[in-house]
């Protein structure tokens, strides 16, 4: 047994026993020392070696031997966690990463001091604070890219077995929340104010059938048609305002199924041929004849590309064609659907994918429009980390291009 120690000392300090026999045995050659005593320099050097104990190479993160049992034991926690978490060493750089954090914040890496890779005041602050000595702290992180998100993060402080200071940072999503509380309020303000006028005429019109025109077999006729469409204009206000309710509170979440966008478009536009024909409109499709895939959510590119062509065959049916292109690049999808009517002035464009924005708000009601499809649009290209971008002059049309990655 010190045998083996006697090695283990020897060869943990090799180089110095190296160095100092090649300096000795320069000084002996060159006639300043007894050959004699340079031997028994070299072993009085080897035998105060053996007594020395062996240097220990530090942790990279530079808070001691931290892979011991103490932190194996704090890993196999957090991993269980269905949260994502941090571990941090005294210095705030991160020493591991649970299954969870490593899927949601792929820019955090081990080795790495947490300011790097989240660069969040809030968040900066809570840890230097907790490095401090002071208890836990939590803090709320909004983010606005690549979509919005909100979490609640707790930082505290933890003991290993080693005795080496750690930090847990524990981060709660709180995305659904906000988007589910914003989705109240939003929908009670909208709906009251979109749905008030139809409410107001079916109401008037009831008061007149059963009053005044109770026993006019025309008039009944004539109102219970208007009454219709405006019932009709309600049920799809509300169709929209609960499909972009739904795509909100997953907005942040991406896709994973594959689609092929060529097919899609195909169906799209053969779907609505009827009333490209009523409208008296020639839709053109220019796409590859090999599909063309990319990740995404069938119904929902559906929806974007539905929307995107009706309303070219109904707000640019006075240029008696539409086309609709798809065209493949760098790793990218671009379909572009355009229409030859009037087009929109300049200073319209960028609101006209907000919330129940109408450049002309009489013709799109007399056009059945809700004021939401562009919005419902500009959310799921979002969700499938894509780009929308609307072009047009007046007289000239309108061109709307999608861009999805793929």
């Amino acid at each position: 047994m010190w045998l083996e120690r006697l090695r283990e000392r020897l060869a943990a300090h090799g180089l110095l026993l190296l160095a100092a026999a090649l300096l000795l045995l320069g000084l002996a050659g060159a006639g300043r020392l007894a050959l004699p005593d340079a031997a028994g320099a070299l072993v009085l050097l080897a035998v105060l070696a053996a007594l020395l104990p062996a240097a220990r190479a530090p942790h990279p993160s530079g808070s001691g031997d931290t892979a011991g049992p103490g932190l194996r034991a704090v890993q196999a926690t957090v991993d269980a966690l269905p949260e994502p978490c941090l571990v941090l060493d005294a210095r705030a750089v991160v020493l591991h990463r649970n299954p969870e954090a490593r899927e949601q914040f792929p820019g955090v890496r081990d080795g790495q001091p947490l300011s790097v890779s989240m660069r969040f005041p809030p968040l900066r602050a809570a840890v230097e604070a907790v490095r401090g000595g002071e208890a836990g702290q939590v803090v709320e992180l909004h983010q606005t890219v690549p979509t919005e998100t909100w979490h609640r993060v707790s930082v505290a402080p933890l003991a290993a077995a080693e005795g080496a200071r750690l930090l847990i940072v524990t981060l709660r999503s709180l995305t659904d929340e906000r988007r589910l509380d914003a989705l109240r309020s939003d929908f009670v303000a909208n709906a009251s104010h979109e749905l008030r006028t139809p409410l107001a005429s079916l109401l008037g019109f009831i008061d007149t059938l059963l009053g005044p025109a109770a026993g006019d077999a025309a008039a009944r006729e004539k109102f219970l048609g208007i009454m219709r469409t405006q019932a009709m204009r309600m049920s799809k206000l509300i169709d929209d305002l609960l499909s972009l309710s739904r795509i909100e509170m997953h907005q942040h979440v991406r896709p994973t199924s594959q689609v092929d966008i060529a097919g899609l478009l195909r169906e799209v536009c053969e779907g609505l041929q009827t009333q490209a024909r009523g409208a008296e409109v020639t839709l053109h499709l220019a796409v590859p004849p090999e599909p063309q895939p990319v990740i995404g959510e069938r119904n929902e590119l559906y929806e974007v590309f539905e929307n995107l062509v009706d309303n070219a065959i109904k707000y640019g049916a006075e240029g008696g064609k539409v086309d609709v292109a798809l065209a493949a690049g760098e790793g990218r999808l671009l379909v572009s659907v355009t229409d030859y009517g009037v087009g929109v002035e300049q200073a319209h464009v960028p609101r006209l994918t907000e919330r129940f924005y109408r450049v002309d708000a009489e013709s799109s009601r007399r056009k059945k429009g809700t004021g939401l499809g562009l919005a419902i649009v500009k959310h799921i290209v979002t969700r499938h980390r894509g780009s929308l971008s609307i072009k047009s002059r007046p007289g000239e049309g309108t061109r709307v291009e999608v861009q999805l990655p793929q």
